[in-house]
């Protein structure tokens, strides 16, 4: 893909260290591009990650994910967006565990990552931790992404009821992240209604964006002292930057101790039209190309037609 300086879409992003006063250790990045010389079609690759481990490790890993895994999908050329995530993020998880390994004081870093890569109009995914991915829509909320904790597999396997699980001991504790033992896979889920199954939540990735959309990318910061229903109220009808910031400060009010992170997107009347413009050109171009070898055909049979029964033969 080839860098671009301004987004096809609206971004707003903060990130705060919380009310404890600890160290930030959450990243965030968000790219543009177009998909190469020859196709102009806009990409947009956004990241949060939320580090965890002592003396400073977490910062590390975060900023290790947040480089690398935007570096490797830079460097691809969008074809198989779910594989090439899934891929750099076991890439990074490596990384991030043999730096650790190397150094004593790092010893246990990892880090969260939740991506999102919009493809034209299109979004796909992917997550690993318990940082998220929203999509607010018609007035809506969805929770697009899985967490990988302790008390969401309760939930799953029906042992702890959801209206239990935010003030349950193990709420922090997360099975799946960056820098494990064990190299991650990503979790391609896309989940658009909790009865469905996985395999119904994956075949959602590709998701067509509406003029309107709003993408919110966060860390659990946010999350684990503001409830779901109150992010859309917050954001109501605010220009993107003071929605941003107004997330941040809901947050901060509530005396949320975590690092907090948000990255909001916006998709854009423009972006949709654009795509749509492109997707309508190939087949009249593949059709005005057939055009054009039917009249050359029928030029080329008009053209014999008249030199073996028009004109008179050569004596």
């Amino acid at each position: 893909m080839i860098r671009i300086p301004s987004a096809p879409v609206y971004v707003a992003a903060l990130t705060h260290p919380g009310m404890a006063g600890k160290q930030n250790e959450d990243r965030f990045a968000v790219s543009s591009y177009r998909l190469s010389e020859d196709d102009p079609i806009p990409s947009v690759f956004a990241i949060v990650s939320d580090g965890i481990g002592g003396h400073r490790a977490g910062e590390v890993a975060a900023e290790m994910a947040v480089e690398t895994i935007s570096h490797m999908v830079a460097q691809s050329d969008a074809r198989q967006p779910l594989e090439i995530m899934d891929h750099a993020i076991q890439v990074t998880s490596d990384a991030i565990a043999s730096k650790a390994s190397d150094d004593a004081q790092r010893l246990g870093m990892g880090t969260t990552c939740a991506c999102a890569w919009i493809i034209g109009n299109q979004l796909f995914t992917a997550s690993v931790g318990d940082s998220r991915i929203y999509l607010l829509r018609n007035g809506g909320l969805l929770q697009l992404t899985v967490d990988h904790t302790w008390v969401q597999e309760a939930v799953e396997k029906g042992l702890l009821q959801p209206e239990d699980a935010h003030n349950h001991p193990n709420v922090h504790v997360i099975r799946r992240y960056l820098g494990s033992p064990k190299t991650p896979q990503a979790d391609t889920r896309m989940r658009l209604a909790t009865d469905e199954s996985d395999t119904q939540s994956r075949s959602h990735q590709g998701l067509r964006l509406l003029p309107g959309d709003l993408l919110l990318l966060c860390s659990d910061g946010l999350t684990d002292v503001v409830a779901d229903d109150e992010i859309e109220p917050a954001v109501r009808n605010l220009e993107l930057q003071l929605a941003a910031h107004a997330l941040v400060d809901l947050a901060c009010a509530r005396q949320g101790r975590d690092n907090i992170t948000v990255v909001l997107i916006l998709v854009p009347q423009e972006l949709v039209e654009a795509v749509k413009k492109k997707s309508k050109f190939w087949p009249l171009a593949l059709w005005g190309l057939v055009a054009l070898l039917l009249l050359a055909i029928s030029m080329a049979g008009f053209v014999w037609a008249i030199f073996h029964f028009v004109l008179p033969p050569i004596s």
